[in-house]
């Protein structure tokens, strides 16, 4: 494999093929784990995965990455069994930046250029979020990889996702999930759930649909980010909806 040089890179012009120049990819940690394999970190799912970020990265659009941890470890099921919260969450603050550094190995194996940038300084291993800094690599055609979530234990990466969309101004906030939209409720359990083509933030809220946890959903609304969730397993799925096709489900 060929590792992309690690120094710069110049920013693309965007095609006229895309609808959106600045985006937030959210993943969770789960999907990295692939559908069958069992591995904390899927070899073949992280291909297919950062294939299609670098399928959009090389038409001009600007892309952000936050990654969630919980192929790792989850803070909250940690406390529930009696951990103190705040030491669990900075547990899994720590495995999204396991995460981030595959994603980050993955995407340079493939010539992408990247950045990890982390919201607890760890200088060894990945820059320290900087809000300025961010954008720059964004406007200079550099994938950025969020990781650490918000820095702050009672945060998930949902809330750290749209914090850092609002940072960035980015147009979208795009959630790649294992299925392919929202439903009103399992469709693995219900063959009768019924797929939502489009929500508003307040039926997101008032329904209590899982899209992104309360405070993220919120705080997109409050920033009119709008969220599309859609099936990151389907192949091209994240150049068609940047391509303004409409699958998935939209939050507006």
């Amino acid at each position: 494999m060929v590792s992309a040089p690690k120094s710069g890179s110049s920013s693309k012009k965007l095609s006229s093929k895309v609808r959106y120049k600045r985006i937030l990819l959210k993943l969770s940690g789960e999907i990295l784990m692939g559908r069958k394999s069992g591995r904390a970190l899927d070899d073949k799912t992280l291909k297919a995965i950062s294939g299609q970020i670098k399928e959009i990265a090389d038409l001009g659009v600007q892309v952000g990455v936050v990654i969630g941890g919980g192929n790792i470890f989850r803070g909250l099921e940690a406390a529930a069994g009696g951990m103190d919260r705040v030491s669990a969450d900075f547990m899994g603050m720590l495995a999204t930046v396991i995460n981030s550094l595959a994603m980050q190995e993955y995407l340079e194996n493939q010539a992408v250029f990247t950045r990890v940038l982390t919201a607890i300084e760890m200088a060894e291993v990945a820059e320290p979020f900087i809000r300025r800094r961010a954008v720059r690599h964004l406007e200079k055609g550099r994938v950025v990889i969020f990781a650490g979530g918000t820095g702050n234990p009672y945060f998930t990466t949902d809330t750290a996702a749209a914090l850092r969309a609002s940072e960035i101004n980015a147009e979208i906030v795009l959630k790649g999930t294992k299925v392919d939209g929202v439903y009103d409720s399992d469709p693995v359990k219900n063959k009768k759930a019924k797929k939502y083509d489009k929500l508003s933030y307040l039926d997101v809220l008032n329904k209590g649909l899982k899209v992104m946890d309360a405070t993220a959903i919120s705080m997109c609304m409050d920033n009119k980010i709008p969220i599309a969730v859609f099936n990151l397993y389907e192949k091209g799925n994240l150049l068609r909806i940047i391509s303004g096709e409409k699958i998935g489900t939209l939050v507006v």
